[in-house]
């Protein structure tokens, strides 16, 4: 039996390819590619030459079936997406899924995200956050969406598409009010930015080239049904809490057990 590697690639720097995934790819029988030309410049860099096969959100239903039994007969095969790690917004799950379902090893290969890369560099709280993905295209869906996660208190991760980068910008200013937040445009690249600030301030800035993550702090407490007791202790206690973990760099539940389950 071979195996599926999951494999990580550059989400622009080709540079930050990781040893271990040159070698993965090296050694496969066929990488399954959201894009083979994009992919075939990526191979070309290190002078890779392999057998590459389309896997996009259009085909890969029909042929994750296919892909599982290859793996089963022997055969290991790597998926990969444009950038970045695969099935995160991007295709591959269907694979993933079906190769388990089969009972075939599925073997992650880690590098590059840009939503890791994007909150580590955010300033915002990571010890507990949600990863949206993109926003629906539409405004009255996008508003929606965005009205669901008011009182979410964990930090909220997007990706958004250059061409809608100001309207979903502008959405959530209105609907979730003007936070804390951080958009890196075009990260690793020749032209990556990296603005902090109010939501508002950086829609002033905001320029629509390039694919970009933002991050928006979470709601300081969940909404209150109306006439709901307010726990004036509890609030105070997470609000310090917060604060705290902020300023000594610390998750909020690692300062939590720190000060109060010993």
């Amino acid at each position: 039996m071979g195996a599926l590697f999951v494999v990580a690639t550059p989400i622009g720097n080709l540079d930050d390819w990781t040893r271990r995934a040159e070698a993965v790819i090296r050694a496969a029988d066929a990488i399954l590619c959201e894009d083979t030309r994009h992919t075939r410049k990526l191979l070309a860099r290190y002078g890779i030459r392999a057998k590459l096969e389309s896997c996009h959100e259009y085909n890969e239903a029909a042929k994750a079936v296919s892909v599982a039994r290859r793996i089963a007969a022997g055969a290991s095969l790597a998926l990969v997406s444009d950038s970045g790690t695969p099935t995160l917004s991007d295709p591959g799950y269907r694979v993933v899924r079906a190769c388990l379902s089969s009972g075939v090893p599925v073997i992650p290969v880690p590098g590059a995200s840009a939503l890791m890369a994007a909150l580590s560099v955010s300033g915002l709280p990571t010890d507990a956050f949600l990863f949206v993905g993109f926003l629906p295209s539409r405004r009255e869906a996008r508003r929606r969406r965005l009205e669901d996660l008011r009182s979410e208190t964990a930090t909220l991760v997007f990706y958004e598409a250059p061409h809608r980068l100001r309207a979903a910008l502008s959405d959530m200013r209105d609907l979730l009010g003007d936070r804390a937040a951080f958009l890196g445009r075009e990260m690793t690249k020749v032209h990556e930015e990296y603005v902090h600030g109010p939501i508002g301030s950086i829609l002033e800035h905001a320029s629509e080239r390039g694919e970009s993550v933002i991050v928006v702090e979470g709601a300081s407490e969940p909404d209150e049904p109306d006439g709901a007791p307010v726990d004036l202790s509890a609030m105070t206690r997470q609000a310090i809490l917060k604060l705290a973990a902020r300023r000594l760099g610390v998750g909020r539940k690692q300062l939590y057990d720190a000060l109060f389950r010993k």
